[in-house]
């Protein structure tokens, strides 16, 4: 009886390793020009243009691994690490991956064709072909994250953090004032640049649209908006499963 309990106890544990995975995502990637629509040009490093006579409007998705190189001084003290956009070197035990933090573009206005132009990152959001929908989280919203996390959950939005961990959120706290799209004009012949940021993408997200809507490039002699346009970027990533024998399935793949 005993040897018949562990045989099925041993074939039971055996079905649930062979069929255990976890999922995996690749980098964002943009489609096609063909596919982005009118006035958009797509480029070798993933970004997207969109051109209204000389007012350009780029838009790149950045991999952890961009982010982590950009902020390399910031990320080598693994889920501690300084940089507000990752969880630095830190890796997820057995896998050996890094879980993602946040999902993270960079945006860029080039503005030669009006005498001013006004886009407010908070407006920013992404649809996904299987109905999800993430908003932009501004630099308030990370900074109150950031002390709750340094607090172990508590704090809120006040600054309660104690000793070594507030050293670390102020850090994080100016490279978020220094990087972040700014909320301001851009007037004639400037250039505007900085990352707009949102929660993790579902593991079974695959075609998303960014839109930036309420473009202004008019206004009236009072300072208001009488010209607004939208922009819509389409980007595209492989997900799936990987399992423990390091095999990847694709989800639109025959299995």
């Amino acid at each position: 009886m005993l040897k018949s309990c562990l045989l099925l106890f041993f074939v039971v544990a055996v079905g649930f390793t062979g069929c255990s995975y976890r999922y995996y995502a690749e980098d964002l990637q943009p489609l096609s020009e063909s596919d982005q629509g009118e006035n958009k040009e797509v480029s070798d490093d993933g970004s997207v243009t969109y051109n209204q006579a000389r007012l350009a409007i780029t838009l790149r998705p950045m991999t952890d691994e961009e982010l982590n190189r950009q902020f390399s001084a910031y990320s080598n003290q693994g889920a501690d690490s300084p940089n507000p956009y990752t969880f630095g070197n830190s890796e997820y035990f057995r896998t050996g991956n890094t879980p993602q933090r946040w999902t993270v573009f960079k945006l860029n206005v080039s503005n030669y064709e009006y005498p001013k132009v006004y886009l407010d990152p908070e407006k920013v959001y992404i649809t996904t072909s299987n109905g999800r929908k993430y908003y932009a989280v501004n630099r308030e919203q990370l900074s109150i994250y950031y002390r709750r996390y340094a607090g172990g959950g508590s704090g809120g939005d006040t600054p309660g953090i104690p000793g070594n961990a507030f050293i670390t959120w102020k850090e994080r706290d100016g490279i978020l004032r220094k990087t972040m799209y700014p909320n301001e004009q851009i007037f004639s012949a400037q250039e505007s640049e900085g990352y707009i940021v949102f929660e993790p993408l579902a593991h079974d997200v695959e075609l998303l649209t960014v839109h930036i809507d309420d473009i202004v490039v008019r206004f009236d002699y009072k300072g208001d908006p009488v010209e607004t346009t939208d922009v819509e970027v389409l980007f595209q990533r492989e997900v799936g499963r990987v399992y423990p024998d390091g095999s990847k399935v694709a989800n639109n793949s025959a299995e």
